[in-house]
């Protein structure tokens, strides 16, 4: 067509019919309407910032300004970017637009149901997949799809009746990779184990229903499921840790390979990550790498999904001992792979974020080196040290009890939070004078160094 996008913001003025008049100037020229929404500043929206995201060429974007300050209080317009660029910025989302041509990133929870973007799979098989050729499970492929393409925050996950087949299917990757955890999985893994198995059904003979693990995880760690059609993007599946959503497939491997598949699938999700979601530590492991990427570049977006890579699907933990366990959900998901990376040490190499970032991500077979660190706390300190480099003129900062992300961008935010957080030091500190006095065995240097 030749058009560009365009994000128009105007100021209503407080007149009735303010906004109709406003969107009229768009009808009388043609103007192809993609996006808009209102950030009331008064009681009535005929009072409100509008932004309005347009299909509009040069020419005539200098016609609409003109028309539209006859209308409205106040104009400006966004720089202008391809019709195939990120979502449109909401008003919630940057209230001041004061960022330039930062990427867009969900400012709530619900915001999430606009960063949906499956670059694979889905209800649209490649030729090599194993279900290609099988119209019956490419059918039941497009049923999983339209539950997640359809879902909205807050709604119940739909219950799926599996088919005896994909139970079938799951009993025997399930048999096959319990037998090796109990030898190589991380203590944190297998400590929620018979928890999963009590309240969310997990067994041999039953494949766990997204609901039921969602409300668990809710009660443990405060992560949420959200279903999801196929392999997201990695900008939207890293905003999701953000806010403590894990996007989780619901579907199943085909049957005539159940050790192999090229993409996410319920054993993998089910099995590879749910338990360690579990675990408060790597909760907020992976929600501080979720955090991170939110308004980061894409090559920071790139290098970030390397290092979710390398740690939360492939990462390793040394013991004690000396010896390894796995916490990779990659691995975790792998009869071969996992054997595989036990077995070859000199493959194995301690995690650091400058250098692992740039390591190549294998997809079809094994990776060419594994890393580990000797704690979830280790991973964390280094991922936030590396964090601190991503260039953002802002910092950001997850809100549980509003389920937002607050942008830390001028000292009265950063103020706020300050005054927040010292209400909570207060109570640590407090409580750490009572306990200290009754338990000789509590570390009170150590909790004083975390503390600084």
């Amino acid at each position: 067509m030749g058009s560009d996008r365009t994000s128009i913001i105007f100021t209503l003025k407080n007149q009735i019919g303010g906004l109709a008049s406003a969107l009229r100037v768009f009808q009388e020229l043609g103007i192809n309407v993609l996006h808009v929404e209102l950030n009331k500043s008064g009681e009535t929206c005929e009072s409100a910032d509008v932004l309005v995201d347009v299909e509009c060429d040069a020419n005539r974007l200098d016609q609409v300004l003109r028309l539209l300050k006859r209308e409205v209080q106040s104009v400006n317009y966004a720089a202008q970017v391809n019709s195939d660029g990120p979502p449109p910025t909401p008003l919630s989302a940057c209230g001041s637009f004061d960022f330039g041509e930062m990427h867009w990133f969900p400012r709530k929870i619900s915001d999430l149901d606009r960063a949906q973007n499956v670059l694979m799979y889905g209800s649209e098989l490649d030729a090599d997949h194993p279900g290609f050729k099988d119209p019956v499970y490419r059918k039941r492929r497009e049923q999983f799809a339209a539950i997640a393409n359809s879902y909205k925050h807050g709604s119940p996950i739909p219950r799926v009746q599996y088919t005896p087949e994909e139970i079938k299917t799951w009993g025997t990757v399930f048999r096959e990779l319990h037998k090796l955890y109990i030898k190589y999985a991380v203590p944190e893994y297998l400590e929620n184990w018979p928890e999963l198995v009590k309240y969310c059904g997990y067994r041999e003979d039953n494949l766990p229903q997204l609901q039921d693990i969602n409300v668990f995880l809710k009660r443990k760690t405060g992560f949420q499921i959200r279903p999801v059609a196929g392999y997201l993007s990695p900008r939207d599946f890293l905003s999701g840790l953000a806010f403590r959503v894990f996007h989780c497939t619901q579907y199943i491997r085909h049957s005539s390979d159940p050790f192999y598949t090229p993409e996410p699938d319920c054993c993998h999700e089910l099995l590879g990550h749910m338990p360690l979601l579990a675990n408060s530590s790597f909760a907020q492991f992976s929600q501080e790498i979720g955090l991170a990427s939110l308004g980061a570049s894409e090559d920071d977006i790139n290098k970030l999904a390397t290092l979710y890579f390398f740690t939360v699907e492939f990462g390793l933990c040394r013991q004690k001992d000396g010896s390894f366990k796995v916490f990779g959900a990659g691995l975790l998901s792998s009869v071969a792979e996992l054997q595989h990376a036990i077995t070859t040490p000199e493959k194995i190499k301690r995690f650091d974020p400058e250098i692992t970032c740039e390591e190549e991500c294998i997809i079809t077979a094994y990776q060419n080196a594994y890393y580990y660190t000797d704690s979830f706390e280790e991973a964390k300190e280094k991922m936030r040290a590396y964090a601190d480099t991503i260039q953002r003129p802002f910092g950001v900062r997850y809100n549980p009890y509003t389920q937002t992300v607050e942008v830390l961008s001028n000292a009265k935010k950063i103020t706020a939070v300050v005054s927040e957080l010292r209400g909570d030091l207060s109570i640590v500190s407090s409580a750490l004078k009572k306990v200290s006095a009754m338990d000789e065995n509590l570390d009170v240097e150590k909790i004083e160094k975390l503390l600084s």
